[in-house]
């Protein structure tokens, strides 16, 4: 039985890459495996949220994974910040990883562009809390999309250099674990890259959009003129639409629209609509259940508790053990 982590920051509400990207897949994995699934709030603190905004995406995560289907009592359901063994596991780590090595995370230098006026320490050893995240559990898989594999790497980069430094053959080099031949990545709705938060809200669909939310930001998205030859190769941002509609449509449905373009005949303002219906089809049964759990906080608070106790349980093993090889040890 593999060990599995996946974790989600806790920037508010969850979208379709999440869901299609880590939470459907961790749907399925959690019968399977030894399942860990938490919500990343110390993650979080690199963007300095307010203390009333953290807290109630907190809330909203665990709520939208919990409608996703993750199942607290098949997997371990925890916060971050309710495991302090991740600190200190976190600190044991950062003094084994190179300012180098970090300054050169892919992640880390779109961040600079992205928050200039907030380059902060916790974002250049993002990849470091992401590995302790990761092997507290020992880990040896990971559900992760595209633009997470570097910070697995470098996961397994620590893992083997704990080991080397210590000689010892303690954190296995955790695998992505993905269904398929790739790994997910939603595009988002704006035209180019992944669909996310921070990309803004219009290149974004949420679980808990309502419907006519859904129609007026899919009816917004980046077209073109159309194709000018049969079997043209689609631009970006019509693929990125196509992508989204492979994940949420028929079929068949799927299929009639990419004839369409093949052949010159496709119409956007159809297409849009029919790709919205179908957003909204898939997203109604997750949007009812997210309405029922809001309002459930005796049920939330038992879910938090149950899944940091024994989270815990494995997390203070390894940290007890970790100080032991290093030689941090009790006179």
């Amino acid at each position: 039985m593999d060990i599995v982590v996946s974790g989600i920051r806790s920037t508010g509400n969850l979208h379709l890459g999440n869901y299609f990207g880590a939470v459907k897949n961790f749907v399925k994995l959690q019968h399977e495996n030894r399942a860990f699934f938490f919500i990343a709030d110390y993650h979080s603190l690199t963007t300095h949220p307010v203390p009333a905004s953290l807290h109630s995406n907190v809330k909203q995560v665990l709520v939208e994974y919990l409608a996703s289907g993750i199942d607290p009592e098949v997997a371990t359901v925890y916060i971050q910040s309710d495991l302090p063994e991740i600190a200190e596991l976190y600190l044991l780590l950062v003094m084994n990883a190179y300012n180098g090595e970090l300054e050169r995370c892919t992640s880390f230098k779109e961040k600079i562009k992205s928050q200039g006026e907030n380059i902060n320490a916790g974002l250049l050893t993002y990849p470091v809390l992401m590995a302790a995240d990761i092997i507290i559990h020992k880990a040896n898989k990971v559900p992760v999309g595209k633009d997470q594999e570097q910070h697995l790497e470098m996961t397994r980069t620590f893992a083997r250099r704990f080991n080397r430094m210590y000689g010892v053959e303690y954190f296995p080099e955790p695998q992505a674990y993905n269904f398929g031949k790739s790994l997910v990545k939603i595009p988002g709705l704006d035209g180019s890259g992944k669909m996310g938060k921070s990309e803004g809200d219009g290149n974004a669909v949420f679980l808990n959009d309502t419907p006519e939310s859904i129609q007026k930001k899919v009816m917004k998205a980046v077209t073109d003129s159309g194709p000018q030859e049969v079997n043209q190769k689609k631009p970006e941002s019509i693929e990125n639409l196509f992508a989204i509609m492979k994940v949420v449509s028929r079929e068949d449905t799927y299929k009639h629209f990419d004839d369409l373009y093949n052949n010159r005949e496709i119409r956007y303002g159809d297409f849009k609509k029919q790709l919205a219906e179908d957003i909204i089809t898939f997203n109604a049964p997750i949007r009812e259940k997210i309405k029922d759990l809001e309002n459930d906080d005796a049920y939330l608070k038992k879910v938090v508790k149950q899944g940091a106790e024994k989270a815990r349980e494995s997390a203070a093993k390894t940290v007890s053990e970790v100080r032991e090889i290093i030689g941090i040890r009790k006179f």
